[in-house]
């Protein structure tokens, strides 16, 4: 048996963060130097226009209340395993959320979670998250539908439900299916395990963080002079956000998947394509990026239980 040393081990500790954050810098700088549909020019000379304190500060704040809200979600639901800190959620959920930056889905920042929990609760955690980010998915469809409802796709919406339904009578008939020890069956009473009063703050948290980043697109359409009735745009946004979410991509092409979809929604609106290009690029910066820098300092702060391996 072949022995890493620890200095060694904490080499490749050091130069996995260095790879996480630097790949998530460039992939950032790429995005925003070297999209040829980003029409800088115009977006300074609206706000130079505009010039409001007020409104930037809000927009701000919203994508902080949008964040905050996660975090608290998290909190709420860590509290299965042990009962964790404000600040200690804040770096646990910014962490994991600049490891899943490069990861489908964002499905590294499951792992990113379980690293601050023993590793005999690793499958706890992931079960956590799962539930953590699945009430989102699930408002994203049910808001999604009405927005299609309100758009006037009733066919599409039909076919949806059909499907919905579909996939929901096959797990149900395939629940007690048994693979590898574990079943459906088996999920659905871990979730109905949990405490009850965790499931309302759950369901509570990740409806006010669906209204407050859904308005944020909202408030950033109208200070870009878009004005179309309330009803309209919001339906249009939920449908953008469903459609796009739908769809598997990484974190740090989030910004390209949701412009693609907004632009396809808005542009039937006749709004200008540049407008819908670059409020989806605030979107991401403003609510992916900004917390990705954020979590870079946690991932390198970051200090892994580190013990002797041996290799064969």
């Amino acid at each position: 048996m072949i022995s890493i040393p620890y200095k060694a081990k904490q080499f490749l500790v050091f130069l996995a963060k260095l790879l996480i954050v630097g790949g998530a810098l460039y992939f950032i700088y790429n995005q925003l130097v070297n999209n040829e549909k980003l029409d800088w020019k115009q977006f300074l000379e609206l706000v130079d226009r505009k010039k409001s304190i007020f409104g930037i500060a809000f927009i701000l704040f919203l994508s902080f209340l949008n964040r905050f809200l996660e975090i608290l979600k998290w909190q709420n639901l860590a509290q299965k395993l042990q009962s964790i800190s404000l600040p200690k959620a804040t770096e646990q959920v910014l962490a994991a959320l600049t490891a899943g930056l490069f990861t489908p889905n964002g499905i590294g920042e499951y792992a990113g979670k379980a690293l601050y929990f023993p590793k005999k609760d690793a499958g706890e955690v992931i079960f956590l998250n799962l539930i953590c980010n699945g009430i989102q998915m699930i408002l994203s469809i049910l808001f999604g539908i009405i927005g299609l409802l309100i758009l006037g796709y009733w066919l599409y919406v039909g076919i949806l439900i059909g499907v919905v339904f579909g996939i929901s009578l096959i797990l149900f008939l395939l629940k007690k299916i048994t693979i590898k020890g574990y079943s459906l069956s088996q999920f659905f009473q871990k979730i109905n395990a949990l405490p009850k009063k965790m499931h309302r703050k759950n369901i509570f948290l990740a409806v006010v963080r669906y209204l407050t980043f859904s308005h944020q697109y909202y408030f950033l359409f109208l200070a870009f002079d878009v004005n179309l009735p309330y009803f309209t745009l919001m339906g249009t946004i939920a449908a953008t956000y469903f459609i796009a979410s739908s769809l598997p991509t990484f974190q740090f092409f989030d910004f390209a998947v949701k412009g693609g979809v907004a632009v396809c929604f808005f542009g039937l609106l006749g709004i200008n394509e540049w407008i819908v290009v670059f409020i989806s690029m605030l979107m991401w910066f403003l609510n992916i990026v900004l917390p990705v820098l954020i979590g870079s300092i946690y991932v390198f702060r970051f200090k892994p239980r580190l013990q002797k391996t041996e290799i064969p």
